[in-house]
């Protein structure tokens, strides 16, 4: 029983760094291409190298790290092409998610939704930029939680993780903004109408608007 104690907090332990250091990536906190140095962080963070690599590991699957040869682990770049790519494949699985998500989604899934976006809203009216990346974070919980696809929901949500790369930068865009919170309402009234077709047709191009504005900053931070 000490064992398997032990064992689960070290579990724990582990999620927890991972977690922060996932999160300061998306919040823009480690930006593309910076160095992580293990010593600095080890520091910062209380824990022991070994519980840092782990977690390290697995912020490498997600490729959200990258090891270079004689340098180390540093935060992952995206090429223009890579993230042309990438929305290609999310506008697919997203669009096909909100639709089945409209179907199968039970009645208090749809509320949850909705309560959400609520807070999202909120957060964009107060420009809260760490308010708005956690609401998304939620709402996409819930939509690949209710799709009834639980392929879709891994590869979805691996690549969302991969977005949030650039995510942060360009959804705080002050046309991006709002126009994205219109864009996802509009998708949630058709979600409550249980139109499957129409919100297959707002999420396709809320992520094609998503892609406009975020290749718009990598091409501005590249050039």
């Amino acid at each position: 029983m000490v064992t398997e104690l032990k064992q689960v907090k070290l579990e724990t332990l582990r999620a927890q760094v991972e977690n922060t250091l996932r999160q300061a990536i998306i919040r823009g906190e480690l930006r593309p291409g910076e160095k992580l140095i293990e010593r600095e962080l080890c520091e910062m963070l209380g824990v022991s190298r070994q519980s840092l690599r782990e977690a390290m590991r697995k912020l490498e699957a997600e490729k959200l790290i990258v090891i270079v040869p004689h340098r180390g682990p540093e935060v992952a770049s995206m090429s223009i092409v890579q993230a042309r790519e990438l929305y290609a494949l999310r506008q697919l699985l997203e669009s096909y998610a909100a639709q089945e998500f409209t179907i199968h989604a039970t009645d208090l899934q749809i509320k949850d939704l909705v309560k959400t976006v609520k807070r999202l809203k909120e957060a964009g009216k107060k420009n809260d930029s760490e308010g708005v990346l956690e609401a998304k974070a939620e709402f996409y919980g819930i939509l690949l939680g209710g799709c009834g696809n639980n392929l879709v929901s891994e590869v979805l949500g691996g690549l969302l993780s991969r977005v949030s790369l650039l995510r942060a930068t360009s959804l705080m865009l002050e046309d991006r903004l709002p126009q994205s919170l219109r864009e996802i309402e509009a998708l949630v009234n058709c979600i409550k109408a249980r139109d499957s077709a129409g919100a297959r047709a707002i999420s396709f191009e809320h992520v094609s608007n998503a892609q406009k504005a975020a290749l718009g900053v990598l091409e501005n931070q590249l050039n």
